[in-house]
């Protein structure tokens, strides 16, 4: 399967950029991380608490095979409705640290739409860790949920 989702995490740096160019209105990809239903069924979580507003926060859980629960939350600083989400991540539980997530919607096309991530992790070493696990996979099949889930909406 192609790797729709593009990654450019360049050598010895903390940060990442990843692109991916959706066949949406740039509303609806918009909505994919703003409405809380929307969240969870792309996601595969349960949103505890997703406050779309600046100085907003969220909470999400999930559970792993094994019946582990896995907590994310962090901070939303800011929050342009189809532009802009500047917000912390988290992983609680792990030694992967908060993360800085910068979130830009781009408008390509009446039914086209690009989102522009840059995430920012607190060392060099930190990044690698996350890029170690299946990263690129994880976050190409969630970008694929997106597109598969609303293009019919």
């Amino acid at each position: 399967m192609e790797q729709k989702t593009k990654i450019n995490a360049e050598a010895g740096r903390q940060d990442l950029f990843i692109t991916r160019e959706f066949d949406l209105p740039l509303e609806l990809l918009f909505k994919a991380y703003e409405e809380p239903e929307i969240v969870e069924q792309w996601m595969g979580t349960k949103v505890v608490k997703l406050e779309s507003k600046k100085h907003g926060s969220y909470q999400f859980e999930t559970t792993d095979p094994k019946g582990n629960k896995h907590c994310f939350n962090g901070s939303i600083h800011e929050f342009s409705r189809n532009q802009k989400i500047t917000r912390t991540f988290e992983m609680e539980n792990t030694p992967f640290g908060v993360q800085l997530e910068i979130l830009e919607f781009e408008k390509v096309s009446e039914n086209k739409s690009k989102l522009n991530m840059h995430v920012i992790y607190e060392s060099a070493e930190k990044r690698e860790q996350v890029l170690k696990m299946p990263f690129a996979q994880g976050i190409n099949m969630a970008h694929n949920r997106i597109q598969s889930l609303l293009e019919n909406k």
